[in-house]
């Protein structure tokens, strides 16, 4: 049931909670159920500082180590720390491709702003500069989606709504500067997420303080007029979801708009072709949810990966990624769970599937990724790794962020919360 809404912010370094009314802005895992107030609580009592690190060159993968970092089939290709691309610490990140110039850019959030640096020569990364937070509103929970050339940044902390940058600007820049938004989006305040459908055009600002928490619906077609376009609100706080035109097995669908929204403690499917009319067409738990977070399809779109925030502490299993059969929108089916080798019981974060591979960022135990060619069986294995916090793989909320493996040379990029910019290159069959 969702009843109270519950705000969190530091505070000279102590943590304060607030219970606040429906109506109030909403700030950092914000819902209404116990499941989303103990994620909260559980994020910010793990916190450590950050790691005084110094820069690493390019180091292979041998013997299950590169630059004092464990790993398997993943190359080191440049580590930059939290000092050099603007310090604070990280929290998501995001690529993009200048299609003019072919120059590859990652896109850091930090608890201040967002770093900007090219990673086109990945062995020689250069930052950029900063965008600094709006009206220097510091959040702990920023995100980072690119359409058209344009970056969209919300922050979960009341009042700071979503930047839009226009990425042509850092074309010719060598030397790191302050930069300032393009355009500025004030019809939510707060929001804890943000998906775009690079392909129609929208975005959709999640855990906001509008839309019961739900999917807060954004034309960006212009990309630095941005428009509101709607509300899916009847499962109120969703922490993230992809949306996509769809292709997939279910022809019922094919055509439509689908988000596949991860709500705390459902897989929750809705159409959203019409944004004045959306439809909600499943809304589905599972056997050993503690917190449903964040999941992706799979390329054809017949398979949905799943991580749950929660499960490894509350449970003392070992990571797990949950597999879903999306055959038919309207009942998805649980088909089966992977579990990580033994030792490794690190809680999972963000997942990204590229090819047969989903890309995993998993906290301490940093990337990790998955081969999914056995997925229709419920199955998948673990291909490769490389742990950006290597003192320990326990179920604690340290380390590996978030990860983009879309780059078209192949670079990924992994943001380190106490760490900096880790610069990776897979070997994968």
């Amino acid at each position: 049931m969702r009843v109270v809404r519950i705000g969190m912010a530091l505070a000279v370094g102590a943590l304060a909670v607030s219970l606040l009314g429906p109506g109030a802005p909403t700030v950092a895992h914000s819902p209404d159920t116990p499941a989303g107030r103990a994620s909260a609580q559980e994020f910010m009592a793990q916190r450590e500082p950050t790691q005084q690190l110094a820069a690493a060159a390019a180091a292979t993968c041998t013997n299950g180590q590169a630059a004092g970092y464990p790993c398997r089939n993943v190359d080191l290709l440049s580590f930059m720390p939290l000092s050099t691309i603007g310090g604070s610490q990280a929290n998501d990140i995001w690529g993009w491709t200048d299609s003019q110039t072919g120059k590859e850019y990652a896109l850091v959030g930090r608890r201040n702003g967002t770093s900007f640096v090219d990673v086109s020569n990945p062995t020689a990364p250069v930052y950029l500069g900063n965008l600094p937070a709006y009206q220097n509103r510091t959040a702990i929970w920023r995100d980072i989606k690119v359409y058209r050339n344009h970056a969209y940044v919300v922050a979960d902390v009341s009042g700071h709504g979503m930047q839009v940058f226009d990425l042509t600007r850092l074309r010719g820049v060598t030397t790191p500067k302050t930069w300032t938004s393009d355009a500025q989006y004030n019809r939510f305040g707060n929001s804890h997420n943000i998906a775009i459908n690079e392909e129609t055009g929208y975005a959709y600002a999640v855990g906001s303080n509008t839309c019961s928490g739900g999917l807060h619906m954004v034309d960006i077609r212009n990309p630095k007029s941005p428009v509101q376009a709607g509300c899916v609100s009847n499962d109120g706080y969703t922490h993230d979801t992809q949306c996509v035109v769809y292709r997939g097995p279910d022809t019922t669908y094919t055509g439509r708009e689908i988000c596949v929204s991860s709500n705390e403690d459902t897989v929750t499917v809705a159409d959203v072709t019409s944004k004045s009319s959306p439809r909600q067409l499943a809304r589905i738990g599972y056997t050993g949810r503690a917190y449903t977070h964040q999941g992706w399809f799979t390329a054809d779109q017949r398979y949905f990966l799943l991580d749950d925030e929660l499960d490894e502490s509350r449970r003392g299993v070992n990571t797990q990624t949950y597999i879903w059969d999306l055959a038919d929108l309207d009942a998805p089916r649980h088909i089966g769970t992977y579990s990580a080798p033994a030792g490794v019981a690190a809680t999972d974060h963000n997942q990204y599937v590229k090819g047969n591979h989903s890309y995993q960022a998993n906290y301490r135990a940093g990337l990790r990724i998955l081969d999914l060619r056995d997925v229709s069986a419920g199955r998948a294995t673990e291909a490769g790794y490389f742990d950006v916090y290597p003192s320990s793989n326990s179920s604690s909320m340290n380390g590996a962020w978030s990860v983009y493996p879309y780059f078209p040379s192949g670079t990924v990029v992994v943001s380190g919360i106490e760490q900096g910019l880790f610069v990776l290159q897979p070997r994968l069959s």
